[in-house]
C-alpha cells in the first residue's frame, strides 16, 4: 500500500536512484569525479605558480636565469665552475651592470634559486597536465566532449612557456633593467586565463550532466550578461595591475586618493611617442589602475545589487562572496600604494586577485547554472 504524502512536501526530498559504483563510466560521462579531483590539483599550482612568479619578480630574481632550456634547465648548477658560469652569465647583462654590479655570488644564488624554482613549478604543472591527460585518454576514461577542452589546457600552457621566455628575454637587451612591461602583461594574463579556463572546468563537472541541462531551463540571462561584461572587466584590471608592477609603479605615488596632491599625476604624456605613456609612465600607468579598480567596484556594486533579485539563494550568495571580496581587494589595493607596495602587502594583493578571479567566474557559472532548492527557498 503506497504511503500518503504531504501536499507540502518536496519533490525533491523522494530518495533518487543512485548509479551503482563504476556507473560513472556509463553513457559517455567518464570519471567526471577524478578528472575534476585531477583539474584542482591544477587549480591549485597554477594558484601557487602565480604567487611564485610574483615573489620573483618583486625580488628582481627573473632575470638570474639568461637562457631557455626546457629539458636540461632542469638541472640547476651541480658544482663552483657551473655555478661561475652562470653567474658570469648574469655578470653579462644590463641589470647586473647598472643595477647589481659588486653582488656576491651568495647574493646570486638566492636570486637564482627564485628564478629556477619558478621554471621547475612550470615544468611540473606541465608533467601532471600531461600524466593525467595520457591516463585518462589511455584508459576511456575520457567523458565525451572533453578531450579537446582538456588538451587546450594543456596548449596554453606550452604557449605560456614560450611566452615566458619571450618576456625574460626582453629584460637581456640592452638598457634594460627589468623585462618589458607588455610581455609581463601578457604573461600574467595569460595565467588568469588558464586558471580562469581550469576553474570553469572544475565547476562543470562538479554536476552531471544531466544536472546542467536542467539547471540551463532555470537561468538568468540579464544577470548572466552582466557577469560577463563583470569577467572582462576584471582580466582588464589584472592586465592594468600587470602594467603597474612591470615599471614599479605602485612606488611612485604613495598618497591617496590624490596623486602628488592632484587628480592626475604630474607630466602624464610627456614620453614620445605618445603611446609609450600608457605603459611606461608611471603616474599614468597607477592612475589608469585606480580608476579602472573604482570602475570596477561599481559595476561590481550594480550587478551584486541586481543579482540580489536572484530567487536563487546559491546565486545571491555566490555574488554576495564576490561583492565582499572585491571590497577587501580595492582596500588592500589603496593599502599597497600608501605604503609603497612592499612585497608582503603587494604579493597579498595579487593573491587577492586570485580569489576574486574565481569568486567572479563562480557567481557567473551559477547565473548560467543555478543550483537547484527546495520550493520554500
Amino acid at each position: 500500500m503506497a504511503t500518503k504524502r504531504s501536499i507540502f512536501e518536496d519533490v525533491g526530498d523522494t530518495p533518487k536512484q543512485t548509479a551503482a559504483p563504476g556507473g560513472i563510466d556509463k553513457g559517455g560521462q567518464g570519471a567526471r569525479a577524478l578528472i575534476r579531483g585531477w583539474l584542482m590539483v591544477l587549480f591549485g599550482l597554477v594558484v601557487v605558480m602565480i604567487v611564485v612568479g610574483g615573489l620573483t619578480r618583486l625580488t628582481d630574481s627573473g632575470l638570474s636565469i639568461t637562457e631557455w632550456k626546457p629539458v636540461t634547465g632542469a638541472l640547476p648548477p651541480m658544482s663552483e665552475a657551473a655555478w661561475q658560469d652562470e653567474f658570469d652569465k648574469y655578470r653579462a647583462i644590463p641589470e647586473y651592470q647598472l643595477q647589481n654590479r659588486g653582488m656576491s655570488m651568495s647574493e646570486f644564488k638566492v636570486i637564482y634559486w627564485w628564478e629556477w624554482g619558478h621554471r621547475q613549478l612550470g615544468r611540473f604543472i606541465g608533467l601532471v597536465w600531461a600524466a593525467g591527460f595520457v591516463f585518462f585518454l589511455a584508459t576511456r576514461k575520457m567523458p565525451t566532449g572533453w578531450t579537446g577542452r582538456l588538451l587546450f589546457i594543456g596548449a596554453l600552457g606550452g604557449v605560456q612557456g614560450a611566452i615566458g621566455w619571450w618576456m625574460v628575454s626582453s629584460g637581456l637587451e640592452e638598457g634594460m633593467l627589468d623585462v618589458a612591461s607588455y610581455r609581463l602583461a601578457t604573461h600574467l594574463g595569460l595565467a588568469f586565463v588558464i586558471f580562469g579556463f581550469i576553474a570553469w572546468y572544475v565547476y562543470l563537472l562538479g554536476r552531471s550532466q544531466a544536472d546542467l541541462m536542467q539547471a540551463r531551463r532555470g537561468s538568468d540571462p540579464r544577470l548572466m550578461r552582466l557577469g560577463s561584461v563583470l569577467v572582462g572587466f576584471a582580466f582588464l584590471q589584472i592586465i592594468l595591475g600587470a602594467l603597474v608592477a612591470g615599471i614599479d609603479a605602485g612606488r611612485a605615488f604613495p598618497d591617496w586618493p590624490l596623486m602628488a596632491g592632484g587628480f592626475l599625476p604630474p607630466q602624464p604624456f610627456d614620453l614620445q611617442p605618445m603611446w609609450r605613456n600608457f605603459f611606461e609612465d608611471a603616474g599614468l600607468v597607477q592612475f589608469m589602475h585606480r580608476m579602472a579598480g573604482y570602475g570596477l567596484f561599481l559595476f561590481g556594486l550594480f550587478v551584486w545589487w541586481r543579482a540580489r533579485q536572484s530567487a536563487n539563494g546559491q546565486t545571491r550568495y555566490a555574488f554576495n562572496a564576490m561583492m565582499a571580496v572585491m571590497l577587501l581587494q580595492m582596500v588592500l589595493g589603496i593599502v599597497t600604494v600608501i605604503y609603497s607596495a612592499p612585497w608582503q602587502i603587494a604579493i597579498v594583493h595579487q593573491l587577492g586577485a586570485v580569489i576574486l578571479w574565481a569568486l567572479i567566474l563562480r557567481a557567473r557559472f551559477l547565473a548560467q547554472y543555478p543550483l537547484s532548492q527546495s520550493v520554500r527557498g
